[in-house]
């Protein structure tokens, strides 16, 4: 069900996207006070690190702001003006949840560009499928979207809306409430795609502090979930993506690509004025 919500002012704009191999959404700062003003932007690179992503209006499908019982969508803030950030502020307290999808783009890739890129996603079904139909040295076509989220802290009040089910296609949900672990804590993470589980499907967690990222591979198991340490400190990333074969008409061009690859990603981190004071309570 969708809620409107006066909680929150808005602004946005937004232009045509960069390729690259992880996006992103990236706050100021991932904790606040209540009635400042959160700016989020949008990135696309590498390792963590990225540019500002390109895009415009027509190319959302989904912007989305999860918040208590809440859930208002954002598209209709959107402006013609280049830019790409979104600010927004809340005036009570709580966690919070933003969600982005795209609609597809595409493209075609050489045959061994293509397959070395299947490789360092870990998309081994995809590379067995190419071997067993002798695509192995065909161009790679593929439609592409994006399903990312972020996860804020407003104020001291922690609520459960971390673990909600959202619409993302790819949806990465921790299990635990990430401003509530202590340094050194467990997380399990649950992965479901299209509301099932992603089994086998490797995930990245990226660590970054002080300008340092680590970069930590895991493998989904037969529930889709995931389980690692988590210092609070920095910024934290997690992204995945799966790769399904275009078989029907249900693409806006079928023909054209013989893929269609969704990438996820979750961030939230431990910096901001509030730190202290909010950690583990």
């Amino acid at each position: 069900m969708h809620y409107k919500s006066l909680l929150f002012i808005c602004s946005f704009s937004f232009i045509l996207p960069v390729l690259a191999h992880e996006f992103w959404l990236e706050p100021q700062q991932y904790i606040f006070s209540r009635t400042d003003e959160i700016n989020i932007r949008f990135k696309a690179g590498e390792h963590f690190r990225g540019e500002n992503w390109t895009g415009n209006q027509e190319k959302v499908k989904e912007l989305k702001l999860y918040y208590a019982d809440i859930i208002d969508d954002l598209t209709d803030a959107l402006s013609d003006e280049n830019g790409d950030s979104l600010q927004f502020s809340l005036h009570e307290e709580g966690t919070v949840v933003v969600t982005f999808n795209n609609l597809n783009s595409f493209i075609n890739l050489e045959a061994e560009k293509f397959n070395a890129y299947l490789l360092e996603e870990g998309l081994q079904t995809v590379l067995d499928y190419r071997n067993q139909h002798n695509e192995k040295d065909s161009v790679g076509r593929e439609f592409y979207q994006r399903s990312v989220k972020t996860i804020m802290q407003v104020g001291a009040l922690k609520t459960e809306v971390y673990k909600k089910q959202t619409t993302l296609p790819v949806d990465i949900i921790p299990l635990s409430h990430p401003y509530k672990l202590n340094n050194g804590d467990t997380l399990k993470v649950k992965l479901l795609f299209k509301g099932e589980p992603l089994v086998n499907a490797k995930v990245r967690a990226w660590h970054k502090l002080l300008g340092k990222v680590k970069d930590t591979s895991y493998i989904s198991n037969a529930k889709g979930e995931i389980s690692f340490p988590v210092k609070t400190t920095g910024e934290w990333m997690l992204s995945c993506v799966t790769m399904i074969r275009v078989t029907d008409d249900t693409n806006p061009n079928p023909v054209a690509a013989s893929w269609q690859s969704y990438w996820g990603s979750v961030t939230w981190g431990y910096t901001g004025k509030n730190r202290i004071t909010s950690m583990a309570r």
